[in-house]
């Protein structure tokens, strides 16, 4: 059973992009980090052996990433990025009066935005689970993580046009 808090929302292109990347980690990259490691092994003593430790270490966060990727893919719902119809929905590009700041965010997965300068707020978050289904117009208050109450106040909503 797929848990809904954990599905993010994917437009087909960072879906893609995700599989592809996926793809080369597990295949091409395990074969060159395990070879970095067995070369790094044949320079001897272990304990003092600074090649070893880095590929060591790159192997696990190379892995962890593997593994990212994996429960990404396999919880995302993939699609077009919304039509903007004035109500906040994952895949939007949301303004607003954040803590009286105005800022400009997408509302979904950092993986769709990837080479945008877009700020990226999941729909997990306190600030995302806040505003869902609010309008243009509409305002709401959410309780930070470090206990301070935040109030948010929608100025547009707006279609994500991959910028």
């Amino acid at each position: 059973m797929v848990d809904s808090t954990n599905v993010s929302f994917l437009t087909q292109d960072a879906y893609d992009r995700l599989v592809a990347e996926l793809e080369h980690l597990s295949t091409a990259g395990r074969e060159e980090i395990t070879k970095r490691i067995e070369l790094a092994r044949e320079e001897g003593d272990l304990k003092e052996n600074g090649g070893y430790h880095a590929a060591k270490d790159e192997q696990g966060k190379q892995e962890a990433r593997i593994r990212t990727l994996q429960n990404i893919l396999k919880e995302a719902k993939v699609g077009e990025a919304p039509t903007s119809n004035g109500v906040v929905v994952p895949g939007t590009v949301i303004t607003a009066d954040v803590a009286g700041g105005e800022e400009v965010f997408l509302l979904g997965s950092r993986e769709i935005a990837s080479g945008s300068e877009l700020d990226v707020y999941s729909e997990q978050s306190p600030l995302g689970e806040a505003i869902q289904g609010l309008k243009v117009g509409e305002s709401t208050s959410y309780t930070a993580p470090n206990g301070k109450e935040i109030t948010v106040a929608i100025k547009a909503v707006e279609t994500y046009n991959g910028q």
